[in-house]
């Protein structure tokens, strides 16, 4: 797909994911719409990026405020004139034991991982619809497919986010709007940063022994769903390490 003049716009794309994706999409020559709570570390890619083929605008967005992802979508639109791709990645990975009471945490959760993507959906669906036209990804996890200790809030946001895009498909399915959930695994981001449950950092330190995957995997499988002909949907991609079970 040529990409020049198409317009991706992501959430939570200060660091990580979002900011591989940014780099995979403004290197294939698309405008590419930064957002994310962190305005200096969006400036700071901003610059990054300022010598690749596409043009990249920046937006301080809170994706639990509602009119922040409205107005996010509304730049988008005044800078680029058209919201080809969005690309709602933003999200929290507080885990913790429920005997723990964290109860703030999992608002927080809820508020970003399931209303953020609901915002950005509805912000950016009816532009697509009166286009007829456009990509809709949102990233789950592979704790939206199963459960451990520590992890039942988490796992129930992201069941409920790749839930919520697996009822939008089929809604979506008359038309040319796609769909696309990207659940990956363990991933070397700084989503475990967030917990602050002193028994899970204990856990952590002691559970895993295999590479988590970089940011760039979880890109290119964004960059594959996305590059499919018009006649292919890609629902679902689940990316983990080799290693992980």
């Amino acid at each position: 797909m040529e990409w020049k003049n198409k317009t991706v716009v992501i959430t939570g794309a200060s660091s990580g994911i979002g900011e591989a994706t940014a780099e995979r999409f403004t290197g294939e020559g698309a405008n590419v719409v930064l957002a994310a709570r962190r305005k200096e570390r969006l400036e700071n890619l901003q610059h990054k990026l300022s010598d690749t083929p596409g043009k990249v605008a920046i937006k301080e967005t809170d994706v639990t405020s509602q009119q922040q992802v409205e107005d996010l979508i509304d730049f988008a639109i005044n800078e680029f004139n058209q919201v080809d791709v969005l690309f709602n990645n933003a999200g929290l990975m507080p885990l913790s034991f429920m005997k723990n009471r964290k109860l703030d945490e999992w608002e927080r959760m809820v508020d970003v991982n399931i209303k953020g993507v609901l915002y950005g959906i509805h912000a950016v669906l009816p532009h697509m619809m009166e286009r007829n036209t456009g990509h809709i990804i949102t990233t789950s996890s592979v704790a939206g497919h199963e459960i451990m200790p520590s992890g039942a809030v988490y796992s129930g946001t992201k069941f409920a986010a790749r839930i919520i895009m697996e009822g939008l498909g089929k809604e979506m399915a008359a038309s040319n709007i796609r769909t696309t959930t990207i659940s990956p695994g363990a991933v070397a981001t700084e989503l475990t940063d967030t917990i602050t449950d002193k028994e899970v950092q204990d856990m952590f330190k002691n559970s895993f022994d295999f590479t988590p995957l970089e940011s760039k995997d979880i890109a290119e499988a964004v960059f594959y769903a996305v590059n499919q002909p018009k006649s292919v949907d890609v629902n679902e991609i689940i990316v983990r390490p080799t290693q992980q079970g």
